[in-house]
């Protein structure tokens, strides 16, 4: 039987079931767990940095902002240092997301042979884009407080897996594939969601035509037929 390694959803449903589970426990009075969860913050920075790895380090932005802002919240919570003192680093997460913007640019004008990889930024707005490329590589979207809409109905993967990167902020962030395509969704959810629509049907497939990996907080990502 072929291994799958566990999806970021999956980690992020378990840790939640697991932190329930031990606030039932604690409200309960079965067992005093308040020493355990206060190192919660730290699950979340492990779970980000396996969704970096996932992305093969092509999605930065959204489990580097996990990584931070989990990392100050445990650090407060214990006691290593004052919220107060936090709260004026704020700005490191506008640096990074500016970061991610650069990278993503510089990625796709590195790797991109006609039309084969693309990227798309959406701020407070929408943006769409189609791919018509018969040799598509991947993509990076992003949308802040906007949503970002990829169409690969008319794009062919030669080399599978194609990559999308997508990182959806108070926004949304919508792949529109072939029907027969074979996707695989890696996305971690922050308070957000990330979802397959498609109707599901039984049919073998040799291979993954396109994995989809990046964060989605206050957001959702989706992908449809």
């Amino acid at each position: 039987m072929e291994y799958r390694r566990p999806s970021s959803q999956v980690l992020v449903g378990v840790l939640v079931v697991l932190v329930g589970v031990a606030l039932l426990a604690e409200t309960t009075g079965l067992y005093d767990t308040g020493p355990l969860l206060r190192y919660v913050p730290s699950l979340f920075v492990l779970v980000a940095a396996y969704a970096m790895v996932v992305s093969r380090f092509e999605n930065l932005f959204g489990p580097l902002a996990v990584v931070v802002v989990a990392g100050a919240l445990q650090l407060v919570v214990l006691d290593v240092v004052e919220g107060a003192t936090v709260w004026q680093f704020w700005p490191v997460l506008v640096v990074l997301f500016g970061l991610s913007v650069l990278l993503g640019r510089v990625r796709s004008r590195a790797v991109d042979v006609e039309g084969s990889y693309l990227d798309a930024l959406a701020v407070f707005g929408g943006v769409e884009r189609r791919a018509t490329s018969q040799a598509f590589r991947g993509a990076t979207l992003t949308a802040l407080f906007g949503g970002t809409e990829l169409d690969l109905r008319d794009a062919a993967v030669v080399d599978p897996p194609a990559r999308v990167s997508v990182t959806a902020l108070f926004g949304g962030v919508e792949v529109i594939v072939p029907r027969e395509w074979n996707v695989q969704l890696d996305v971690l959810p922050v308070l957000g969601g990330a979802e397959d629509e498609r109707p599901r049907r039984e049919r073998e497939h040799d291979s993954v035509d396109l994995v989809v990996t990046g964060v989605a907080a206050f957001g959702g990502v989706s992908v449809s037929d």
